[in-house]
């Protein structure tokens, strides 16, 4: 009587997986391995993340930004990465029928960014470039548009909050 239900199935169990992807920076020390993969404000890494369920982290010397405060971080408790060459851990936490073709995929998807590609050539890093032009734009949806396009709801300010009366303000 102490518990409710059937047990569950061993395919719905939460498992917890890492994989590790080394970054081939030995062999293309010039390639911006780092900037292909996070993508505009980190928009590129969010969307892998979003689509594969699986958490992304990329570590290892060269991970931080700043040299100085990498150098500063090195040996510290959390930071022990830090000493190791570039990786990408992707890790998932997810019920152990679905786990390994997560994994699978981010894998799949992170090892053909890690694969350098000529500058004219590269269609994923056109697709970064114009999303940080969009990103970027004066022209977003607080400007008018020429079209038939109707303007955003979201444009216009509007607090939703009672004022000092308690009427809604719009």
């Amino acid at each position: 009587m102490g518990w409710q239900g059937p047990p569950q199935s061993p395919a719905s169990y939460i498992v917890k997986k890492i994989l590790r992807l080394e970054v081939p920076t030995e062999t293309y020390p010039n390639f911006n391995f780092i900037g292909r993969l996070l993508g505009p404000r980190g928009n590129s890494l969010k969307r892998i993340e979003a689509c594969t369920g699986c958490r992304v982290f990329i570590r290892g010397k060269g991970s931080i930004k700043d040299s100085g405060k990498e150098e500063q971080l090195k040996g510290r408790p959390g930071y022990e990465h830090l000493s190791e060459p570039l990786h990408i851990l992707i890790e998932a936490e997810l019920p152990a029928n679905v786990i390994d073709a997560r994994l699978a995929k981010a894998q799949e998807i992170l090892e053909e960014l890690l694969k350098p590609v000529d500058e004219s050539q590269d269609y994923y890093k056109r697709q970064q470039l114009r999303e940080l032009a969009m990103l970027n734009s004066p022209l977003r949806e607080e400007s008018p548009r020429s079209g038939g396009a109707p303007p955003s709801p979201f444009s216009k300010t509007v607090s939703g909050r009672p004022n000092k009366t308690g009427d809604t303000e719009l």
